[in-house]
């Protein structure tokens, strides 16, 4: 079995308490021992595959990263239960929904252009959803964006698409009027209504994609969109940006949410990476009840040199589409199915010999309180996720969310009454590959800051 990094015979991982902050010496830490970073040019002649900017919604704000997960958080758990809604109304045919709830928002955001002349469009990056969609004039109700609304008649690129085109049939919900009119509704009052066209889209600054599908809102309300003037949905899906631009592989490396430099987003060749780290591959599943949504086969977890003991189905999609372990983009932390996130919380409880914090103000649900010495070592159990196809071990950082300022450590984890979701400080310096041609996603350890 492929495993990301050495294993180690100890339990722990030593972890030194600086002065601000609690983190791991990328030196020390087994994750990242003789790192070689996957080779990708910075190049974009080739017309299949550009890479855009990602940035963090709370770079820029004076946070520390215990605040920045704290608003993650707050964030994740109306998308969490989103998802859930989302999985539950279909395994409901009696449901009494008027329109599909999709995930909307999301962590982080990319920068693109549209139309022609392009405009910029900053939009959120959603792992979880399909459609394209940006604010458009004529606006009846647009919430306040950082740009000006993108105006149509000022493209000369934009065409209306009509209710017998193939992506005005890939929606989940749409009427025939003046072209074909879509509602993609996010919950929470959050949604998108207008009219399906196509147009330029320009990524990178160089790369133009030609007759890309998008929804034009001309009826927005937003919640948790005021960064951004849409969303670019990266599902798997047919109005997805992937799946539109025919593109088999698609890649992301996301910086730690409290550095300043970008994370990336790779797509098409550039997504084609060269390690000579074996990456650690896992087969993406299928649930056809929500085909969108990228499910890992997820096996089992270990803290430390313990197994847990899990039920083997665990993870598993059952036959009505409720359960499974999805890979979101767009969750802060990570949440488990709450049986087996009980068994992780009392064995991580159990390994760690530091007086437990239960005074529940950070918003996470297990934190430890930290030795007021800021020379002190501390252990801190390894966390393993057992994947079919290897083990990935998390370096500490990616687990482990600390601030001396407060004198905290905690566990960046939490329980799902649903679907499980493995979140993206879990992914932090990895480089995610997803292959759609292969249904494979890869994991490489890499300094997403030195991209």
């Amino acid at each position: 079995m492929a495993t990301l990094q050495s294993s180690s015979s100890s339990s722990a991982i030593l972890v030194a308490l600086l002065v601000a902050v609690l983190c791991v010496d990328p030196t020390s830490s087994t994750s990242r021992l003789a790192l070689d970073h996957p080779k990708i040019p910075h190049t974009h002649t080739h017309p299949t595959g550009f890479r855009v900017s990602l940035h963090h919604v709370d770079s820029g704000k004076n946070l520390t990263k215990l605040e920045r997960v704290q608003h993650g958080i707050k964030r994740g758990k109306n998308r969490l239960q989103r998802l859930n809604a989302m999985v539950l109304a279909a395994s409901t045919p009696d449901s009494q929904l008027e329109s599909p709830i999709h995930a909307g928002n999301g962590e982080y955001l990319m920068e693109l252009s549209i139309g022609t002349p392009p405009k910029s469009y900053p939009a959120v990056l959603d792992t979880g959803s399909d459609l394209i969609w940006t604010q458009c004039m004529p606006c009846s109700q647009c919430y306040k964006q950082p740009t000006p609304i993108f105006d149509p008649k000022k493209s000369s690129t934009f065409s209306k698409l009509s209710c017998s085109s193939d992506l005005c049939s890939a929606l989940p919900s749409s009427t025939c009027g003046d072209g074909c009119q879509y509602m993609y509704t996010y919950g929470d009052y959050s949604m998108t209504q207008g009219v399906l066209a196509t147009e330029t889209f320009t990524f990178g600054g160089k790369a133009k994609a030609k007759n890309i599908g998008f929804g034009c809102g001309e009826e927005n309300e937003g919640d948790g969109f005021e960064q951004a003037s849409g969303l670019v949905g990266l599902g798997r899906g047919p109005l997805s940006l992937v799946s539109q631009l025919k593109e088999q592989k698609f890649s992301y490396c996301l910086t730690s949410m409290d550095n300043t430099k970008a994370s990336v987003l790779l797509l098409g060749s550039l997504a084609r990476v060269n390690s000579t780290i074996k990456p650690l591959t896992t087969p993406l599943l299928t649930n056809p009840s929500q085909p969108s949504f990228y499910y890992l086969s997820l096996e089992g977890i270990s803290v430390g040199d313990t197994r847990l003991s899990i039920e083997k189905s665990t993870f598993d999609v059952a036959d009505d589409g409720t359960g499974g372990v999805i890979i979101d983009s767009g969750t802060t932390i990570t949440y488990i199915e709450e049986n087996a996130y009980d068994a992780l919380k009392k064995e991580f409880i159990s390994q760690t010999k530091l007086p437990v914090d239960n005074s529940g103000t950070t918003g996470l649900d297990v934190c430890f309180t930290l030795p007021s010495s800021e020379t002190t070592q501390v252990e801190i159990p390894k966390l393993v996720f057992h994947f079919r196809g290897g083990d990935l071990e998390l370096p500490a950082e990616n687990y482990i969310i600390a601030d001396s300022s407060v004198g905290v450590a905690c566990l960046a984890m939490g329980a799902s009454n649903g679907m499980s979701i493995f979140g993206n400080i879990q992914q932090q310096n990895i480089l995610v590959n997803h292959d759609l041609e292969k249904e494979t996603i890869s994991f490489i350890p890499t300094h997403c800051d030195r991209l």
